[in-house]
């Protein structure tokens, strides 16, 4: 299993370096090479993406994901700046399908600011396409009008075949989980999300064994709140998936606990938390390294098809849950406070 190890900027290479240690702890073939990006990259070689670390991402079955970003890349033009390198590689490597699931341990329902009988039992998996919509969409950029007042410019976009295979990925999913897809847009007043609307009723006619439903963004974004266990699998553009994904994570009780992946037609995947790259606590040994090592669980499962050892990672995190360990971001009464380091090694210690 050849892997590419990009630590990142901030907490990323000590959460990187607790998966790592996970996976180290399996008995498996694995070939991990470190690169840099983001801030990493553009100190190594000028380039929030560099030559090198594209090459090793393109000849490796997979990417293991810190997180990239910091406050002092901010003032650098926008092409240099640490989450253009994310962006692009997620380009690069046409990884269009982000797999965000949502899941509360029974031992974190107090860690949540939602009710444990609200968020009790929560397993919901969001499906946010990601290389296209208006992060992508031209044309984009800031121009001055003939007055001098400065104007700027995003486009969101989707053709037909992008709303497709993203849709087919939900579906599949589902098929897997309790066969309920959410389509979440805003046709009411994007036609861009009309024809999203449009595509997967369209689609929806191949799998007859699903029930399709469809919600506004704003409405979803309440819901999730409301009454989030009746999502099973929630499907979304770039946009609203992005902020739908990242208030989902609030309700397993941090962001802390949430993994995601990225993926491509064949399944080749991009594995990172979901959180961001939190340089304030860079360096303390005070992050949380659980949706990093819940990851490269996701890794083992979609690409490399060993549901097995997928499932020891994430009986390992449960394991160590139970037993009381919680980093800063988790704590409830009751528990062993930790560090980062100390988290992953109770997780190498429960898979033993």
């Amino acid at each position: 299993m050849k892997i590419a190890v990009l630590p990142g900027d901030g907490i990323g290479p000590e959460i990187v370096a607790q998966a790592v240690k996970v996976l180290k702890a399996l008995d498996l073939d694995l070939d991990m090479t470190e690169a840099p990006i983001g801030g990493a990259g553009y100190e190594a070689a000028g380039d929030p993406l560099p030559e090198a670390t594209l090459k090793l991402a393109k000849e490796s079955d997979a990417v293991l994901l810190g997180a990239v970003g910091d406050w002092k890349y901010d003032k650098l033009e926008r092409h240099l700046r640490p989450e253009r390198g994310l962006l692009r590689i997620r380009k690069e490597l046409n990884l269009f399908a982000n797999l965000r699931p949502a899941l509360l341990y029974p031992e974190l329902a107090d860690a949540s600011t939602l009710k444990p009988e609200v968020v009790s039992g929560l397993d919901l998996m969001i499906i946010r396409e990601l290389t296209g919509d208006i992060y992508f969409g031209q044309p984009r950029g800031i121009s001055t009008l003939e007055n001098g007042e400065r104007e700027g410019i995003n486009t969101m976009r989707y053709n037909e075949s992008e709303i497709r295979r993203i849709g087919r990925v939900a579906f599949d999913i589902a098929m897997k989980r309790n066969k309920k897809v959410c389509s979440v847009d805003k046709a009411n007043v994007l036609e861009t999300t009309e024809l999203w609307r449009q595509v997967m009723i369209e689609l929806s006619a191949e799998y007859p064994e699903v029930e399709l439903s469809h919600m506004y963004v704003d409405n979803a974004a309440m819901q999730l709140i409301r009454a989030p266990k009746q999502f099973d699998v929630m499907v979304t553009g770039n946009i609203f998936g992005d902020i739908l994904s990242d208030e989902a994570s609030m309700l397993t009780g941090s962001i802390g606990m949430l993994p995601s992946a990225s993926l491509d037609a064949n399944n080749k995947g991009m594995y990172e938390p979901s959180h961001g790259s939190a340089p304030d606590i860079a360096g303390k040994d005070i992050a949380n390294p659980l949706a990093t090592i819940l990851s490269a669980a996701m890794m083992l499962r979609y690409t490399f098809n060993d549901e097995a050892n997928a499932l020891k990672i994430e009986n390992a995190v449960k394991k160590a849950l139970a037993q009381g360990y919680r980093t800063a971001d988790i704590v409830t009464d009751g528990c062993k406070k930790v560090g980062c380091n100390a988290m992953g090694d109770a997780v190498v210690a429960a898979l033993n």
